[in-house]
C-alpha cells in the first residue's frame, strides 16, 4: 500500500472507530437506557426533555472550544495531538457509564456529555485532517468513504451489542440491562483501538511555529482566531454557507439523537427500533459512497439539495407513522441520505476555505453543527412539553396520558421541517465561485 492510499484509509479508520459511539451509545443505547433505566418511572416526554437538554448542555461546550482549538492547533501543527486528546476522553467517559447507578439520571447525563464532548471535540480534528488527504478533485469521494466507513464499522459493532440485548443468555450475560452496561465497555474498547490507525498512518504538515511556552501558545491562538473570526465576517459566502449548514443539520443532528426517544414515545418496542437503526447503518455504508460520487458528477451542492428533499419526506412521514413497519421504512429512507449530506457539506466546505488554516475553519464549521445540536433537541423536547401542557385534559385517564404524549411527541419532531426549510433557502444563496476567490485571497 503506498503512502497516499495508506494516508487516506488511516483518516477514514477514524470514521469507522468513532461511529461505535454514535450508534450504540448516542442513537442506540443511551436514549432506551436513559428512558428505562437511569429515568426509570419519570413522564416520556419530561425525560425526552432532560436528555435534549444534556445533548445540548455538550452542544453548547464544544461549540464554544471549537474554534480556539482549531487556532491552537494549527498553529502548532497539533491537529492529530488534540484528536488523540479528545477521542481517549469519549473512550474513558464511555466505559464509566457501566457504572452510573439506577436512577441516577443527572449522573448519567453528566458523564454521557462528556463523551459528546470528546466525540465532537475529536471531529473538529478529524475533519480538519481531510484536506492533508484529499485532492479537489477527490474530495467528495474521499469525504464519503469516510462516513461509508463509519457505517461499516459502526453497524457492525451495534449489530454485535444488539444480539447482546435481544439474547443475552447466549453471551453469558444475565439480562438485557447487563447487556446495555457491557455495550458501553464494548464500544470504548473498539473506538480506542482503531483511533490508533489515524494517529499513525495520517501524516500532518509541519507549520512553522514561533510561539515556543503554553501561555504562549494559547494567546497566539486566541489572537489567531480573533483574526479568523474578523475575516470570516467579511466573507460573506463562508458565512451564508456557515448559516445554511448550521440550519439543516440541526435537523439531521436531531433526528440521529431524538429518534429512538421519538419512537419509544409512541409505543413501538425498543427492539424494533435498535433493530431499525441497523437497518439504517447497514444501508448508509453503500448509499454514502453512492453520494460522495454523486457529489463528483453534479457538484456537492445539488447533491445536498436531494437529501434535503428526501429527509423534508421523511420527516413528513415520521410524524404520521402509526405502525412499526412504517419505522422500517423510514430507517431505510434515513440510511439512503443521513451519511451523504454530512458528506458533501463536508467536502463543499472545504473548496470555501483558505488551504493553509483547515483546523482553524472547521473549528467554526464544527461551532455551528453543535449550536445545531443544542437549538434542535431544546426545540424538541420544548415542542414536546409546550404541547403535552396544552392538549393534556384536567384530569386524564391513563389513555388520555398515552394518546397525549404520542400526539405531543408528532409535534415535536415536526418542529424539524422549519430547520430544514431554512437551511435550504439560505443554502440558495452561497456562490461557490466567489467562495472560492476569498480563500484564494485569505491564503498566506
Amino acid at each position: 500500500m503506498d503512502i497516499r492510499k495508506k494516508a487516506i484509509w488511516g483518516w477514514a479508520m477514524y470514521d469507522w472507530a468513532n461511529s461505535a459511539f454514535a450508534t450504540t451509545v448516542m442513537a442506540g443505547f443511551f436514549p432506551v437506557f436513559f428512558k428505562q433505566y437511569w429515568s426509570a418511572g419519570v413522564d416520556v416526554n419530561l425525560s425526552t426533555a432532560r436528555l435534549g437538554l444534556g445533548n445540548a448542555a455538550a452542544g453548547l461546550l464544544v461549540a464554544l472550544a471549537a474554534p480556539i482549538l482549531g487556532a491552537v492547533a494549527d498553529r502548532e501543527s497539533a491537529r492529530k495531538r488534540f484528536l488523540a486528546l479528545f477521542a481517549y476522553l469519549g473512550v474513558l467517559t464511555t466505559a464509566a457509564l457501566y457504572f452510573v447507578g439506577q436512577g441516577q439520571w443527572a449522573f448519567a447525563l453528566v458523564v454521557y456529555a462528556m463523551g459528546v464532548i470528546g466525540f465532537s471535540g475529536a471531529n473538529v480534528f478529524y475533519d480538519a485532517l481531510l484536506p492533508e488527504v484529499a485532492g479537489e478533485k477527490d474530495v467528495d469521494f474521499i469525504s464519503g468513504f469516510g462516513f461509508s466507513l463509519g457505517y461499516l464499522g459502526g453497524g457492525l459493532i451495534f449489530l454485535v451489542n444488539v444480539l447482546m440485548v435481544v439474547i443475552p443468555q447466549r453471551f453469558g450475560l444475565a439480562d438485557a440491562g447487563q447487556a446495555v452496561r457491557i455495550g458501553f465497555l464494548t464500544v470504548a474498547l473498539w473506538w480506542g483501538f482503531f483511533t490508533l490507525f489515524i494517529l499513525f498512518w495520517v501524516p500532518e504538515k509541519s507549520t512553522a511555529a514561533t510561539e515556543t511556552t503554553t501561555g504562549n501558545i494559547w494567546s497566539g491562538g486566541f489572537a489567531q482566531l480573533g483574526h479568523t473570526f474578523g475575516r470570516i465576517r467579511q466573507m460573506k459566502t463562508i458565512l451564508l454557507f456557515l448559516c445554511a449548514y448550521w440550519l439543516y443539520i440541526d435537523g439531521v443532528d436531531t433526528i440521529i439523537r431524538m429518534a429512538v426517544d421519538y419512537g419509544m414515545s409512541l409505543g413501538f418496542a425498543v427492539n424494533e427500533l435498535l433493530m431499525a437503526l441497523l437497518v439504517t447503518q447497514f444501508v448508509g455504508f453503500p448509499a454514502t459512497l453512492a453520494f460522495g460520487r454523486l457529489g463528483q458528477r453534479i457538484g456537492p451542492r445539488k447533491g445536498i439539495y436531494i437529501a434535503i428533499g428526501i429527509y423534508v419526506a421523511a420527516t413528513l412521514w415520521g410524524i404520521n407513522m402509526t405502525r412499526k413497519e412504517e419505522f422500517y421504512v423510514l430507517a431505510v429512507t434515513i440510511g439512503l441520505v443521513q451519511g451523504g449530506i454530512q458528506a458533501l457539506s463536508r467536502s463543499y466546505y472545504s473548496r470555501l476555505i483558505p488551504a493553509d488554516k483547515p483546523a482553524e475553519f472547521y473549528g467554526f464549521y464544527n461551532m455551528l453543527g453543535k449550536f445545531a445540536a443544542i437549538i434542535g433537541p431544546v426545540l424538541v423536547g420544548g415542542v414536546g412539553l409546550l404541547m403535552r401542557r396544552l392538549l393534556m385534559p384536567t384530569d386524564p385517564t391513563a389513555a388520555d396520558l398515552a394518546a397525549v404524549g404520542a400526539l405531543a411527541a408528532r409535534w415535536s419532531m415536526a418542529s424539524v421541517l422549519i430547520l430544514f426549510a431554512a437551511g435550504a433557502i439560505l443554502l440558495y444563496f452561497v456562490d461557490e465561485k466567489k467562495g472560492r476567490a476569498q480563500a484564494a485571497l485569505l491564503h498566506d
